[in-house]
């Protein structure tokens, strides 16, 4: 009989009955009535009421017997705790039990009970388990651990049980291994500070071992804890690659993704050119393909973290078109990623097959599906130019369909393929205003009339068209009435004799009747322009639009860098970042792929030492959207900056170019009223719009009275000045790749000559179309730096050409400290987007000329400032000697006061001033034998010295 019957009793006072059977002296009778007692509690009764006697039943060698007591414990031991306590005594003393499994079930349950007072008791047995010899106990207790942590970290600190754990990974036994490392991954994760996995050459190792060994999950949890290592070169890079390729002909999904993930992520370290990395990617192919013949559910994850990796590298899946094309009874969420896929693989070689899939697509009976295809065969159209022609026949042969949704969905794409290619299908537009009528979605309307608008010209009947739009003006959505109060617009600059009346029409409508706000404002505007400047509206409405890229949906490259770190998690299926929707106070650590050391492509910002600053520091070249460009772009219409006013065309070119408005122009006069109004102040806070005059230069601080003092003999010899030799320019490096700014590379370095700073930068433009209308503008900072004046490039920078450009900094912009210190924030505009990028700039670029103090007034101030604001540091490997050091640091303005020597060291004494008045002093050592020296600085803003060190080494290294 099976144990169904215990769920079927419907006695009353079963409670009393199921007493007395816990206390009955027959074992088989007990046995009977814990099970009882467990079905009872599986169905939700509440039987707490039996706890002393269900606690008395644990004294038994009845494996199956003990087994349910403990599941009962675990459940009831958070509302009865001080009963639970009951239970201490025989946990202590089946983990000493000759039977492992004993031991095992009595350290599992241990872990399971969340009862403060019983964890501490539960130490001692815990670590007797984890040096247990039997694999089983020690593998059962290393996930005990972290389920303590998780109840009490601090005790398992104090314990030493981390520690336990970190020996763990190389036992003998590799699922002792695995839990080890699942424990430690766990722990570490709640702890992201914590350097708990610190993984060497010899532990991996170890871990590369037990994973031929290990059950699939243990190899899950030995890759993801791969997925963590960072290998010190290409060669160890290649070596893991090589152990971990064996796993991708599991049977298991999960351990393939895992293995999936770590190639991809130590594929970045590998150069294209070896060998070994095309094998790498053949052998990635097949089990991508094979996961796609699994059931559904997991075809769609497979599908999604697909999509990822086809981002990533494409030419892994290149040859694999064929089986992402849709079966015929594959669920409609397979069926839309599928399709996803596709176009994403689609090339000149394989458009023609994948062209004749989506019009087989088109003709499906399910709506969503049919949709995505022809919207499918409009993304082709843009990705692959030479099969353009073939898309757009295939999209009217489906509008003769007369299928209303296929039509109303081939009108939204074929919009799209004009932006791209304008001038080339235009004659398809009659073909397309006979279908005027069956639209009744919002963005099929908007797509039609923004394509009568833009082509008013070439149609005889555009206005009537229009008008007939116009006749349920209010019932429209609101894409829909800013679409037709542009296209009206538009009409009217194109036939201002026949139009007169529909444009005024439209004008009072969207002011007058309309509460919508975007539609009054954009309304208001187009009345001003047209009523003021005719010619500036048809400049500004009629602008020449530039083309739209190929791949509008392709995830940001940092996103999708930190996704690939993720495969096989649920952040690969949400194609989320874990912060996005993982809640609760556990910090989420942001990774990343490691940098590449590919020699045929241009080193990114992140490893490429900054002008001055060390290679390691640089922060992130795109900063994440939501601390940048808040700051950046914010309309902060604050008090005026404390220097010259500005030019008004200093304040248009940073309110209104870098964001692409044209507003202060427009506006005429207007606007001269508005700006002064707001003091003068740049229309954009943030120190971003603050394209100014160079600042007149600060007269000294006066730091004291001289001061007569006993040490006043140190200085008894003259000040060691060379002469001036300029100060030092770090060579140029890649500030923003150009695969981050759609084709804009951008290189640069900073300099100071005679008092005033540049940012010389070198601009080039990779991609295939002309780039103009450059602009630029900077984050606030540290030191307040800001562009001085607009961003020249005077002739548009063509395909493929370089253009150096020295802009002119000044100090007088929005401070705001920065971490670093020396982080410099930065958005660039031209006429395809807005880049931003961050880098560092030396800080001996803003040494000023005037920092060299009067001997008096250096003692007075050393001892002035206190004795624990003084840092030292030291430049090793610098072979020159007193008078080179002094003649090389005078030229970047770091002056020598004062030289002497003590005891056959040379001893030099020095001031530097930075830009905003703070004075720095410095003590340099140098031993003549010796090529190490000892640099001490005062400072009364200490932070700002380990800056000052970096910028002492970079000018005398170099």
């Amino acid at each position: 009989m099976t144990d169904s019957k215990y769920f079927t009793t419907t006695k009353k006072g079963e409670i009393f009955e199921l007493k007395a059977e816990l206390n009955s002296d027959k074992k088989e009778k007990k046995k009977e009535a814990v099970k009882k007692v467990i079905a009872s509690m599986t169905v939700g009764k509440d039987v707490s009421a039996l706890f002393p006697d269900v606690v008395n039943c644990m004294q038994t060698d009845n494996l199956e017997l003990k087994k349910l007591v403990y599941l009962y414990l675990m459940n009831y031991a958070k509302s009865q705790p001080d009963m639970a306590i009951m239970a201490v005594n025989t946990f202590v003393k089946d983990c000493e039990d000759p039977n492992p499994l004993i031991r095992a079930l009595a350290v599992r349950t241990m872990g399971c009970i969340r009862v403060d007072k019983i964890t501490e008791y539960l130490c001692e047995p815990l670590r007797k388990c984890l040096k247990d010899e039997d694999p089983y106990v020690r593998k059962t207790a290393a996930v005990c651990v972290a389920k303590l942590h998780d109840i009490n970290a601090q005790l398992v600190e104090d314990q030493g049980f981390l520690d336990t754990l970190k020996d763990l990974i190389s036992d003998s036994n590799p699922m002792v291994v695995a839990n080890a490392v699942a424990a430690l991954s766990e722990i570490a994760e709640s702890h992201p500070s914590s350097n708990l996995l610190d993984l060497n050459p010899q532990s991996i190792n170890k871990l590369l071992t037990a994973l031929n060994e290990c059950t699939e999950w243990g190899q899950i949890f030995i890759l993801d804890c791969l997925a963590n290592y960072m290998p010190k070169d290409d060669r160890e890079a290649q070596s893991i690659c090589e152990r971990v390729t064996p796993r991708l002909s599991h049977a298991n999904s999960a351990v393939v993704l895992s293995a999936v993930k770590v190639l991809m992520k130590f594929m970045e370290m590998l150069s294209k050119d070896l060998d070994y990395y095309g094998t790498l990617l053949k052998k990635l192919a097949p089990p991508l393909v094979t996961l796609l013949s699994a059931e559904p559910e997991l075809q769609y994850v497979a599908l999604r973290n697909i999509n990822l990796i086809v981002q990533k590298r494409p030419e892994i899946l290149k040859h694999e078109m064929k089986v992402f094309f849709v079966k015929y009874n594959d669920p409609i969420y397979v069926k839309l990623e599928k399709l996803d896929i596709m176009i994403r693989l689609a090339s000149q070689a394989n458009i023609a097959q994948v062209l004749a899939e989506l019009k087989e697509y088109a003709t499906e009976v399910d709506v969503d599906f049919v949709r995505k295809a022809v919207r499918a065969i409009g993304r082709c159209a843009i990705k692959v130019e030479q099969s353009a022609e073939r898309c757009v026949s295939t999209l009217l042969d489906l509008i003769q369909t007369k299928v209303n949704y296929v039509v109303q969905e081939a009108i939204v794409v074929i919009k799209d393929i004009f932006r791209k290619y304008p001038n080339k299908y235009e004659s398809v537009i009659a073909t397309l205003c006979e279908n005027l009528d069956s639209l009744d979605e919002p963005e099929a309307r908007a797509a039609m009339i923004w394509i009568v608008g833009e082509y008013a010209e070439r149609i005889d009947n555009a206005d009537e068209l229009l008008e007939s739009f116009l006749e349920g003006f209010h019932d429209e959505s609101t894409q829909v009435q800013l679409q037709l109060l542009t296209a009206i617009v538009k009409l009217f600059l194109k036939k201002p004799t026949e139009t007169q009346e529909l444009v005024q029409q439209v004008l009072s409508l969207a002011t007058q009747d309309s509460d919508n706000p975007d539609l009054r404002d954009r309304g208001y505007i187009y009345w001003r322009l047209l009523s003021t400047d005719p010619v500036a509206a048809k400049e500004v409405v009629l602008a020449e639009k530039p083309l739209i890229s190929e791949e509008t949906d392709l995830i940001e490259p940092t996103l999708l860098d930190e996704l690939i770190c993720y495969i096989g998690t649920l952040a690969s299926v949400y194609h989320k970042p874990p912060s996005a929707f993982v809640e609760g106070s556990r910090g989420v650590v942001h990774k990343s792929l490691p940098p590449r050391t590919d020699s045929g492509e241009s080193p990114e910002s992140p490893d490429t030492a900054p002008s001055g600053g060390p290679a390691g520091d640089q922060p992130s070249v795109i900063p994440t959207q939501g601390d940048l460009l808040g700051d950046l772009l914010n309309l902060d219409l604050g008090p005026p900056v404390s220097g010259p006013p500005m030019a008004t065309s200093a304040v248009q070119m940073g309110a209104v170019d870098l964001l692409g408005g044209g507003l202060d122009r427009l506006m005429g006069d207007e606007s001269e009223g508005l700006r002064s109004d707001v003091g003068g102040s740049p229309a954009m806070g943030g120190g971003g719009g603050s394209f100014t005059a160079a600042p007149s230069t600060t007269a000294p601080t006066n730091m004291g009275a001289p001061l007569s003092s006993g040490l006043g003999d140190l200085f008894d010899l003259t000040g060691g000045v060379g002469t001036l030799s300029g100060s030092y320019v770090a060579p140029k490096t890649v500030w923003l790749p150009a695969m981050k700014a759609k084709g804009l590379e951008i290189s640069g370095t900073f300099s100071r000559q005679v008092g005033s700073i540049s940012m010389d930068l070198v601009l080039t433009n990779k991609a295939l179309q002309v780039m103009s209308d450059f602009a630029i503008q900077f984050n606030r900072n540290s030191f307040g730096l800001a562009p001085a004046a607009p961003l020249q490039v005077h002739a548009p920078l063509a395909p493929n050409q370089s253009v150096e450009i020295s802009l002119p900094l000044n100090t007088v912009g929005s401070v705001m400290k920065m971490e670093p210190l020396n982080n410099l924030q930065v958005a660039v505009k031209n006429n395809i987007d807005v880049f931003y990028f961050s880098t560092l700039y030396p800080l001996h670029i803003l040494f000023v000329e005037d920092g060299k103090m009067e001997r008096q007034t250096f003692l007075a101030t050393w001892k002035d400032i206190p004795n624990e604001n003084e840092t030292q540091f030291q430049i090793k490997d610098c072979s020159l000697n007193a008078d080179a050091v002094s003649s090389k640091l005078q030229g970047s303005n770091i002056f020598t006061i004062a030289k002497r020597n003590v005891e056959g060291q040379d001893m030099l004494y020095q001031s530097l001033k930075l830009t905003n008045g703070i004075w720095v002093l410095a003590e340099l050592r140098i031993q003549p034998s010796n090529p190490s020296f000892t640099l001490s600085l005062k400072c009364r803003a200490p932070e700002v010295s380990q800056y000052i060190y970096q910028a002492y080494e970079t000018i005398l290294k170099n």
